[in-house]
């Protein structure tokens, strides 16, 4: 049994200790939160939790195996390292941190406890990502050219990150999980309309030596709800709307091909136009599939699906994403990046 203790019963709390509480050989605690009605709230659905004004009092409980963090981006690494340097294992929200160099700190600190360190990117979890992965890896869409993504919706404001921050760490997790090649720069831009230099609309595109691009489209300030992603191989194309109920996975079989037509001195296109597949999906909750993995883990000394390392790279995507923006879109070279056979003009970031 991993006995858990989860400090944050905001927004995402709630979720989080629900489903830990019905996770497998687990067994929550304490939850700790500073505001007296949110205590007031646990204790009301969940008795048997005990609930903490202060997160120390759950780092420093020897009874205590495992922290999870559902805190403000801000305040992630202070209570991380707290916890690791105590021999806990740790589970993050996403993002993992507010740097790269906070998480690289953070994953050298778990190697030396010996501890698992995880980030939440709940998304991995879904019997839609799942499904595109292995569409992916078995080469059923060919060469996969582009990841076109959208999240847009009216709120949820936050005020220490910007939206990008805030949406793009579920679709850049998702890229970062299917695609196996390593992202070389980034370009990004953004605006703020509530004169506080948080971009509350973003526009984000990586950039891979092969040729491959991915693009997102963040906003807070949509009058409607999107959540859909396209995926394009030489084969065949992914729609993936999570907002569908039950198919939000389209496969189309649709494609192009072209040919250089010396004598015109033009690109000659022909368009093949196929069957659309609904593939069937697992339908559990990804949230109890991650707490589920994350103590597994735990009790098997192993790497989970959503590991630490993955939330670095997500981290070091969003930080060029801000370096970027403030340059007015530069392109922001990552570092162990592949330089691709030509690129010019880029800045290196450090």
């Amino acid at each position: 049994m991993v006995n858990v203790g989860i400090i944050g019963y905001g927004y995402w709390g709630p979720n989080l200790v629900r489903n830990f509480f019905a996770a497998n050989d687990c067994c929550v605690k304490a939850v700790a939160d500073a505001r007296p009605e949110r205590l007031q709230l646990l204790a009301k659905t969940f008795p048997s939790i005990a609930g903490i004004k202060d997160a120390d009092d759950i780092i420093y409980d020897p009874d205590i195996d495992a922290i999870i963090i559902a805190t403000p981006v801000s305040s992630h690494f202070t209570l991380a390292r707290k916890a690791l340097a105590e021999g806990k294992h740790v589970l993050i929200e996403k993002p993992m941190t507010s740097s790269t160099e906070e998480a690289e700190l953070l994953i050298n600190l778990a190697m030396q406890k010996n501890v698992m360190l995880m980030v939440d990117h709940t998304f991995l979890y879904t019997g839609a990502v799942e499904k595109m992965k292995q569409l992916v890896d078995n080469q059923e869409l060919g060469n996969i050219k582009y990841l076109d993504s959208t999240r847009i919706n009216l709120g949820l404001f936050q005020s220490d990150i910007n939206v990008l921050w805030d949406l793009a760490p579920h679709d850049l997790s998702i890229l970062n999980y299917i695609v196996r090649e390593r992202p070389y720069s980034v370009n990004a831009t953004g605006i703020t309309h509530t004169n506080n230099n948080i971009e509350n609309i973003a526009y984000l595109t990586v950039n891979y030596a092969s040729g491959f691009i991915a693009h997102f489209n963040c906003s807070w300030t949509s009058p409607v709800k999107v959540r859909m992603m396209l995926i394009g191989g030489d084969r065949k194309m992914i729609l993936y709307n999570d907002l569908e109920p039950t198919e939000k996975v389209k496969i189309y079989d649709t494609g192009y091909s072209y040919l250089n037509d010396e004598e015109i001195k033009k690109v000659r296109i022909d368009y093949r136009t196929g069957d659309i597949h609904v593939p069937k999906l697992e339908t559990t909750e990804a949230l109890l599939g991650m707490a589920n993995d994350f103590i597994q883990c735990v009790q098997k000394q192993k790497q989970p699906k959503s590991s630490c390392h993955l939330g670095l790279d997500v981290v070091r995507i969003l930080e060029a994403s801000n370096e970027s923006i403030k340059h007015n879109g530069r392109e922001v070279i990552l570092e162990s990046s592949t330089v691709p056979a030509v690129h010019t003009n880029h800045e290196i970031l450090i």
